[in-house]
């Protein structure tokens, strides 16, 4: 089976270095095109809270929590548009069409949804190695991708042992 659209899950997590080599291996092997697609989860999306008046929030309060949240938000844009960039320029110089796409949306619906529409053969995604009880409180994103995905699906696996240095580094990200 060969795949002719490969779209890799890229984020800030360890395993996403792992996720665009496997990628771009694929991509070469198989002469597919790339789409290298992260989303923009929704706590980061800038809003002021609603009725924020009414709870006795001062104006000037809500204004500057709004600005601290906007300029992060801006700063992580423009981190992952350069990360997305860098990975598309080593692509080129290894033969392979990629391009880069960014949404603001939950990061499973995303991905399917990106496949979707892009006519992907395959996603390529990391896992963060939550288990038990993390993983049925916060979710698993490579879960909801491997049940409601349109093409087929590559999990990377942490390194035996690193699962939980891995989530504990994306807790810390997240902070």
């Amino acid at each position: 089976m060969g795949f002719k659209k490969i779209l890799a899950a890229i984020d800030y997590s360890p395993l996403s270095q792992a996720v665009f080599e496997q990628a771009l291996e694929l991509a070469q092997s198989n002469q597919a095109k790339l789409l290298l697609f992260h989303c923009l989860t929704a706590d980061l999306v800038v809003s002021t809270p609603p009725f924020a008046g009414e709870l006795g929030l001062s104006p000037q309060l809500v204004s500057q929590a709004y600005q601290t949240q906007y300029v992060r938000f801006e700063e992580q844009l423009q981190h992952i548009q350069q990360l997305l960039r860098q990975y598309c320029e080593i692509a080129a110089r290894q033969g392979v069409a990629a391009e880069s796409s960014y949404r603001t949306i939950e990061p499973g619906q995303g991905l399917c949804q990106a496949a979707q529409r892009w006519g992907a053969d395959l996603i390529i995604m990391g896992r963060r190695g939550r288990k038990g009880i993390t993983e049925a409180l916060l979710g698993s994103v490579s879960n909801y991708v491997l049940h409601h995905a349109p093409c087929a699906v590559l999990v990377i696996q942490p390194p035996q042992g690193q699962a939980e240095a891995v989530v504990t580094a994306g807790a810390a990200a997240e902070v």
